[in-house]
């Protein structure tokens, strides 16, 4: 099976625990650009929270597929997929989050751009980690200029986000609304998975499933790894998305992702 496009999850999969690229992986990364063949990072971090990551290991503009799977960008940042939230859903899931629950942090996501009522703390410390800069602004004034979010994030303590979750789930079978750490919740149009971006991200290349390669982590990379039939979980993933992978490589605190590629022989090492 020829290897044409690596694909690879971000936090858990490309960064260490605390959000850095070992030298390993940032070796990797460097190795497949150099052998010309695609890396594509498949997060549901926006684009400015990624370019940082790859700018930083000295790597090319690359695609990208974010929000997982709602926003899809060409290495020349053309949009290729551009998933928002439906109106009336977001205006009434809004309204419900300030109507039930005070004092969460409601992060509002359209596009390139990350919106926030105000900069607080749990705002400042998600810029410092993924070095994007949030935008204050009335969440109505966005939607009546039709500035509609591909997700809306929301910081909170884990009791009140497992509430979240299951309250909103119910009340907007549209959205998908799930956790992705036990303090963030994630909201998005419930077409949108990581699988959906890297159908249409193939598509655009030419390429098929046959050509690729993706290395996951977490329930949110699911859809991604049973859709990519060489497909690589990272040693730290659960159990549960372990069995649902081709293949198991090392954790990301040990470069799982170099020592699978280089194992293979798809890079040198």
């Amino acid at each position: 099976m020829s290897v044409k496009i690596i694909l690879s999850d971000i936090d858990g999969t490309f960064l260490t625990d605390d959000k850095k690229v070992t030298a390993l992986t940032a070796r990797a990364a460097k190795s497949i650009v150099d052998k010309g063949l695609n890396l594509v990072l498949v997060s549901a971090r926006m684009p400015e929270a990624i370019y940082p990551l790859t700018d930083g290991i000295g790597l090319p503009r690359l695609p990208v597929i974010s929000y997982s799977g709602g926003f899809v960008l060409t290495e020349s940042e053309k949009i290729l997929y551009d998933k928002k939230m439906p109106l009336d859903d977001t205006k009434n899931i809004l309204a419900e989050m300030d109507k039930r629950w005070v004092g969460v942090c409601i992060n509002y996501y359209a596009g390139r751009k990350w919106y926030v009522r105000a900069v607080e703390y749990n705002v400042q410390h998600e810029m410092d980690i993924t070095q994007a800069t949030a935008e204050v602004a009335d969440f109505d004034k966005l939607i009546a200029e039709n500035i509609l979010p591909n997700k809306i994030m929301i910081i909170c303590t884990p009791p009140t986000c497992k509430e979240m979750e299951s309250t909103l789930s119910e009340l907007f079978p549209r959205l998908n609304v799930v956790r992705s750490a036990p303090y963030l919740l994630e909201i998005m149009d419930k077409s949108v998975s990581k699988a959906t971006g890297i159908e249409i991200l193939l598509k655009h290349y030419n390429l098929t499933v046959d050509d690729a390669i993706a290395f996951g982590d977490n329930y949110n990379d699911v859809e991604m790894l049973q859709y990519i039939p060489r497909s690589v979980a990272m040693k730290n993933a659960p159990d549960k998305v372990k069995a649902l992978a081709q293949a198991v490589t090392d954790s990301n605190e040990d470069s799982g992702i170099y020592t699978y590629l280089v194992k293979h022989g798809i890079i040198d090492a």
